[in-house]
């Protein structure tokens, strides 16, 4: 199926001042959002606690949250894990005087002792399942019929620890794609290739701090998608970018950038479009788990398929690629060698 007829001639390169303008004023926001608003690290990066709870009979998260807030769990997150009877309770260190006097002290250290150490349970064991029990408590003071299922505990430096993880293995799947790309094409097109990546990423993330949504590990797994998503993008178009540039004999980079974003529009917008729908039910009807991770796809999807028609080449016309830059350095083919 083609959306657009091969032989399409939209004159996307006119654009590309504004649409740069654009892109970089964009990134500034983003920046700024990301910043000043900030991200709402969820449990995996801010530390805390996880409770998932189940009644024999259908309870209200309403009811469930104001159970909580006179337990003193103040500002504890709840949600529905596909029923009115199971619930997850999700609480940021120091929420409240119940959980206070339940974490370790801040400043409590292992012990050096390491028979001691062995026979004494884990500082982040026994907070677990001190609040594990202390929101039980309060939950059952309205209801008895309610059980804990399971119960997590990260604890704030843990979490500190899985932020900057997460910073280094985006900074290093940039890193990984300029040198592949530098090898397989050429230095401009790694510039404009991390370029976009970087553009994608923050616009991404920056669109996401706006919704207020926890950002966790599967929101991180999900912009590690978008750049690897993104870069597929890219380098079909700039694989057209070269062939178009070794077989013409005459046209500026100017028009063959053209021509390449036209060639590929239609599968640009396919790829997209249907790896949207497949992203899109997970975040539709994949539960409080997934729908970060899906939320997050189609925002890049969408910003991705953008920046592969007006940043990426745009940035490349910028740069001053020219067919001479990809032709083969060999001078055993007289082919190679008498063309212009």
């Amino acid at each position: 199926m083609e959306l657009f007829k091969a032989n399409t001639n939209i004159d996307f390169m006119a654009v590309r001042k504004p649409a740069l303008a654009i892109s970089l004023i964009l990134m500034v926001l983003s920046v700024a959002i990301i910043f000043v608003r900030g991200l709402d690290y969820g449990l995996d990066f801010q530390g805390g606690a996880m409770i998932e709870v189940a009644y024999e009979t259908p309870a209200d998260d309403s009811a469930v949250r104001a159970s909580l807030e006179k337990g003193g769990f103040h500002q504890a997150v709840v949600q529905s894990l596909g029923s009115s009877r199971e619930y997850a309770i999700r609480i940021k260190p120091q929420q409240g005087e119940a959980q206070a006097a339940a974490m370790p002290p801040a400043d409590a250290k292992p012990a050096d002792d390491k028979a001691a150490a062995e026979a004494a349970p884990p500082a982040d064991h026994a907070a677990n399942n001190k609040i594990a029990d202390e929101v039980l408590k309060a939950l059952k003071a309205d209801r008895a019929d309610v059980v804990v299922k399971r119960s997590e505990f990260v604890g704030p430096q843990v979490g500190e620890e899985l932020r900057s993880d997460g910073l280094v293995a985006v900074l290093f799947v940039i890193i990984g794609i300029m040198v592949y790309l530098w090898m397989r094409f050429e230095w401009r097109f790694a510039v404009s290739a991390v370029a976009s990546e970087i553009h994608d990423t923050l616009l991404t993330v920056g669109v996401f701090a706006l919704t207020g949504r926890e950002f966790d590990l599967p929101a991180l797994a999900a912009v590690l998608s978008v750049v690897g998503y993104s870069i597929n993008d890219k380098v079909v178009v700039f694989d057209r970018v070269r062939e178009i540039f070794r077989s013409s004999r005459k046209g500026e980079p100017y028009e063959i950038l053209n021509r390449s974003i036209n060639s590929t529009m239609s599968r640009t917008i396919m790829t997209g479009l249907t790896t949207s729908l497949a992203v899109g039910t997970l975040f539709f009807v994949g539960g409080p788990a997934l729908e970060n991770f899906g939320l997050i796809m189609l925002i890049g999807i969408f910003i991705g398929t953008l920046s592969s028609i007006f940043f990426a080449n745009p940035i490349l016309l910028w740069l001053g690629v020219s067919k001479q830059d990809l032709m083969p350095q060999t001078k055993e083919d007289p082919e190679l060698a008498r063309m212009p």
